[in-house]
């Protein structure tokens, strides 16, 4: 037989050993026992089909004869298009909604097993907020929905909580928007505005009007109290001007009359001193109106 030559003998070493090694790291990772649950995630560790632990974020160590899923816990989104619903007054009503929810961490293993392997539970909150929506408006009429939309929206809040926990989810929060009612009540409520404003309108110019009338009569009184007061003061002014006078007067008159008192006290004094003067002689010569000394006369002699 002819010698096989040492080159393909090497060239057939070579691609064994090559394939041995692609056949271990197949092995190695198929089975490699180390796997990561990242950030926001829990690992459902199974074995032949049931869960026999939830693992937390990290590292964990997985047996051949188990697996690991990887389950979200992270906030989720379920968008809502016109849910629609009916009020007490039987108006139909339509709004658009985004709920916010996440998985409960405390009850993973049994959302795993019941409703989502991923933790996707949007066709469940969308349902859940279609139902809602209709319990809730159909608590108001239609003036009320809108004029208590905030409540409104604490009201689905909290009913949809109650809703998705039988599911093992939680509300995050809520965002209504697009809220609408039919077109034609939409123009009744709009021609009721405009009938609102109009009216608003007309007592705004009543009490304008009924302002300035105020105004007016305020004016008016405040210029007749001003008279009022002038002519109080001038009178005032002119009793007290005569009061004056008059005290003025009656002063001079007494003083007048003081004075006459005095003066004549003063001329019998100076008659009295004549009198204790005059040596019994009388004078040759006596002027019209000048005193004429008083004589006593003793009727003895």
């Amino acid at each position: 037989m002819p010698a096989i030559p040492n080159s393909n003998i090497n060239v057939a070493k070579l691609v064994r050993n090559l394939i041995v090694s692609v056949v271990a790291l197949v092995l190695i990772a198929s089975f490699w026992p180390f796997r990561t649950v990242p950030t926001g995630s829990r690992g459902v560790l199974t074995q032949f089909g049931a869960i026999k632990k939830i693992e937390p974020e990290g590292l964990v160590v997985v047996p051949p004869w188990q697996k690991l899923a990887l389950f979200s816990i992270r906030a989720e989104e379920a968008q809502i298009d016109e849910a629609d619903g009916s009020t007490s007054d039987t108006q139909p009503v339509k709004v658009s909604l985004t709920v916010r929810y996440s998985i409960q961490t405390d009850r993973v293993s049994e959302v795993y097993e019941k409703y989502s392997h991923n933790g996707d539970l949007s066709s469940y909150v969308q349902t859940a907020t279609q139902e809602v929506f209709k319990a809730v408006t159909a608590r108001y009429s239609a003036p009320d929905l809108i004029a208590k939309r905030s409540q409104v929206s604490i009201d689905i809040n909290q009913a949809l909580k109650e809703k998705l926990n039988m599911y093992g989810a939680q509300v995050i929060n809520i965002d209504m928007r697009n809220f609408s009612f039919s077109d034609t009540y939409m123009h009744a409520i709009n021609e009721k505005v405009t009938q609102e404003q109009l009216r608003l309108a007309a007592e705004n110019k009543v009490r304008t009007v009924e302002a300035e009338q105020r105004a007016k009569v305020v004016t008016a009184q405040a210029d007749a109290d001003a008279l009022k007061a002038q002519a109080d003061g001038e009178a005032y002014a002119t009793v007290t001007a005569a009061n004056a006078q008059a005290e003025a007067l009656k002063a001079q008159s007494d003083a007048l009359a003081k004075s006459k008192d005095v003066l004549e006290l003063r001329r019998i004094e100076v008659e009295k001193i004549k009198a204790e003067k005059w040596n019994g002689e009388l004078p040759q010569h006596i002027y019209a109106g000048a005193p004429i000394p008083f004589l006593q006369v003793d009727g003895n002699k």
